[in-house]
């Protein structure tokens, strides 16, 4: 007889059935056992076993067909899928075949099961085999082999998995290549490509980028933008703070030079230089930022002239007799906003009389009470600066010297006339 099953076919032969008749016929009575077709009974351990007509049947399977064993069976399946995974599906099972009573045989010789009981079909057994990084599932399937998680590759320790189906992949980490052998990881010299606007240093894996003295890497971690040196401090230069692409300078006002260092203004005495407006009558007077010229000495009457820079008015003309004695022209510079105090000039007798002392005071110029003057010895004093004064501008202070001689019952004075140029900057 012959069963099929979704393309594949099941054997019996005749021969076969003949020598099962056989084998139940000489049963002995009381020892007999029945088995469905496809099993014999083992007498050691009194069960059914399956037969292996595979072994036992010659061409069991004709043609490019291979026998395949089954549990109470066989399958035939086409040689060239017998190696590719493979999940039959649930055969159509023969009926189940009893003792025939036709041969005369009683119920005593031959005790087969009631054919109203619940008949035994054989069982399929399925194994799948599957093709190389693949393994069998519990369904029958095939299921893909991780060998990136089952630490089954071949990859080098600097090399990265990846799983494929049925396989697996070695690549390198971002900044590396492999090289010709495919097993090792090369660093990749990145900076070959000019990746950075100014300068570039590779590393292993990667790259850094730097800039020129005066620039800073910008967000992209490659492009370089200008650094505005002047907005990190106002101190950086003495007058004005400009910013150049990758530096800065500074520069000075009118009057003034770019110091040695580069950041302080340093005046320019322009009575050296000879860059000055002043006639050869004049005199050439610098101060801090700018210069002036001034005229010839001029005394006002009763006063004669007696140098360059002092008037005398004399004793002998009633005209001096309730005047200062003598008075002495001075010039000083001084800086916008100095700070204080600050002892500026200091004036003092150059005669001496026996029993005679000296009083110092400010006799006129001082309306903003910025000066004062402080007495140092019974015969000098020191004008002091007590608030700063803003320039440009210019102040006029007669300081006056009062002499006093109780012996000979004598008070006279002498005024120094002092004119300040206070300059427009503090330096």
């Amino acid at each position: 007889m012959r069963f099929e099953i979704r393309g594949f076919r099941f054997y019996s032969s005749a021969r076969m059935l003949a020598a099962l008749v056989f084998i139940l016929l000489c049963i002995q009575p009381g020892h007999g056992q029945t088995c469905t077709e496809g099993f014999a009974y083992d007498r050691r351990s009194g069960q059914c076993l399956d037969v292996d007509e595979c072994r036992i049947l010659p061409d069991a399977c004709r043609g490019d067909m291979h026998c395949v064993n089954q549990n109470g069976g066989y399958l035939c399946i086409p040689r060239s899928l017998y190696n590719q995974p493979y999940r039959p599906e649930t055969p159509l099972l023969p009926e189940p075949v009893y003792p025939d009573t036709s041969l005369g045989l009683s119920d005593t010789f031959l005790p087969g099961p009631p054919r109203s009981a619940e008949p035994s079909y054989p069982r399929v057994r399925t194994t799948a085999q599957c093709i190389l990084g693949y393994t069998p599932a519990e369904d029958g399937t095939c299921n893909d082999i991780d060998e990136c998680e089952t630490n089954s590759h071949h990859c080098n320790p600097t090399q990265l998995c990846a799983n494929v189906p049925g396989s697996y992949s070695c690549s390198c980490d971002p900044g590396f290549i492999l090289n010709p052998d495919s097993r090792t990881c090369q660093d990749v010299d990145e900076c070959e490509d000019e990746p950075c606007s100014h300068g570039c240093f590779n590393t292993y894996g990667s790259f850094m980028c730097n800039c020129d003295e005066g620039f800073e890497l910008a967000a992209d971690g490659a492009s370089c933008i200008d650094l505005d040196e002047c907005s990190f401090s106002e101190f950086l230069c003495q007058h004005r703070c400009v910013n150049t692409p990758g530096s800065f300078s500074c520069i000075c006002p009118p009057g003034y030079y770019v110091y040695e260092d580069g950041r302080s203004c340093e005046d320019i005495n322009e009575c050296d230089t000879g860059n000055n407006t002043c006639t050869t009558a004049q005199v050439c007077f610098n101060f801090q930022g700018g210069y002036t010229c001034l005229d010839p000495l001029q005394c006002h009457l009763p006063y004669i002239e007696v140098s360059d820079n002092q008037c005398m008015c004399s004793a002998e003309n009633p005209a001096c007799r309730d005047k200062p004695f003598t008075i002495l022209y001075r010039h000083m510079d001084l800086s916008s906003g100095r700070s204080v105090p600050a002892d500026i000039f200091q004036m003092q007798a150059t005669t001496r009389y026996p029993g005679a002392f000296y009083i110092f005071q400010i006799k006129s110029g001082n309306d903003g009470r910025e000066f004062y003057m402080r007495q140092t010895s019974n015969v000098s004093a020191t004008l002091v600066l007590s608030r700063p004064i803003k320039g440009p501008k210019e102040v006029v202070l007669d300081l006056e010297m009062v002499t006093v001689n109780n012996v000979i019952n004598f008070r006279g004075s002498s005024i120094i006339r002092l004119t300040i140029f206070v300059s427009e900057h503090p330096f």
